[in-house]
């Protein structure tokens, strides 16, 4: 047991730019009833981190704040009454899973009522230890370096569940990814590929192109210069049977004009804004079906670390910064410069 009372941290004591995260000392976390102290060897950047710092997903923090949902560690302590671990295990935190403590989640959808992701209603990952129920850990078995694993968890859980369990994705469908350079799109690719699926993508620059292409993309369409929509029904002879949308806005019309008749849409995102207009039409004489998602649960990223585990599914780190480099990582977050993940290492 380390006597290490304090811990580096990044810490934002206000919602704004990059330049509110700072590196601060501040106090250890102990592990209480059920729980264990995970020592971080890596933590994943999610541009949902990005729009925590500015303030456009929860209004209100209890500052100073911890951003950061992914990471991998080793445990190197356990808390009272805690039996299904032992201290040196290399593990991965579930990124987000129901916080109380008699409160299980729903076993069809993950979620409950006190389910949240880490780094908005509890500390986050960016920093270099953290506690956890021990209910929430999956055993790190990838074989993969920690900065690797640790740009999985969030963007690999929403895949498996948006793909093969709400989109109900199969061997021969055609499938539809948006933003496949994105950190999720670019797992997403793989999911659906590694159920049988063919993939068509949307990327917004043309240098994005050989990264999804190496991913298993067989169509790519650069929204800046192409009409995808078109694209799409002429590579698909008539629309795909799932549309993956994780960019939401005005883009939601065409995802449903891109979707075959019965075809599904998996909502999962609203990067291009808050608000769509539905073509009525285009949904209901088709019978197109519009179905939500957010993240998963345990058996969805267990799922998806086996694949991972096999080779199907590869890790898509582009960048890896160290803690005193997070302003830079949120810039390059911001400004579009990452293809796939990025991490922070805390070696």
């Amino acid at each position: 047991m380390s006597l290490q009372k304090t811990m580096q941290a990044v810490v934002i004591n206000s919602f704004g730019s990059p330049s509110v995260l700072s590196v601060t000392e501040i106090e250890k976390p102990v592990p209480l009833e059920g729980e264990v102290l995970i020592r971080i060897q890596a933590a994943g950047i999610n541009r949902l981190d990005h729009y925590i710092r500015e303030g456009n997903v929860i209004p209100e923090l209890n500052f100073p704040h911890v951003l950061g949902s992914d990471a991998v560690g080793i445990i190197e302590e356990l808390g009272p009454g805690t039996s299904k671990w032992k201290e040196g295990d290399q593990v991965i935190p579930m990124p987000g899973y129901p916080h109380h403590p008699d409160d299980k989640g729903n076993p069809i959808l993950g979620l409950s009522n006190s389910y949240a992701i880490r780094g908005i209603m509890k500390q986050g990952t960016y920093a270099e230890y953290m506690t956890i129920s021990e209910d929430w850990l999956i055993a790190d078995n990838t074989g993969l370096p920690p900065v690797e694993t640790a740009s999985l968890p969030m963007p690999l859980i929403t895949a498996v569940r948006a793909i093969k369990v709400v989109g109900a994705v199969k061997e021969g469908d055609q499938v539809l990814i948006h933003a496949g350079a994105s950190g999720t799109g670019s797992i997403m690719i793989q999911v659906a590929k590694t159920l049988g699926a063919k993939v068509a993508t949307t990327i917004r620059t043309g240098e994005k192109a050989d990264f999804v292409s190496t991913l298993g993309a067989d169509l790519i369409v650069n929204m800046a210069d192409q009409d995808y929509v078109e694209k799409v029904h002429e590579w698909s002879e008539g629309g795909v049977n799932v549309v993956i949308d994780n960019l939401g806005g005005l883009n939601l019309s065409k995802s449903i004009e891109c979707a075959k008749p019965l075809g599904t849409v998996v909502l999962m995102g609203n990067v291009l804004g808050l608000e769509s207009t539905i073509p009525v039409r285009s949904l209901f004489f088709p019978q197109k079906k519009i179905i939500g998602t957010m993240m998963g649960n345990k058996e969805d990223l267990e799922w998806g670390l086996e694949q991972v585990a096999k080779g199907r599914i590869k890790p898509t780190l582009d960048k890896t910064y160290p803690l005193h480099e997070i302003i830079l990582a949120h810039q390059d977050l911001a400004q579009g410069k990452i293809q796939g993940n990025a991490v922070i290492s805390m070696r």
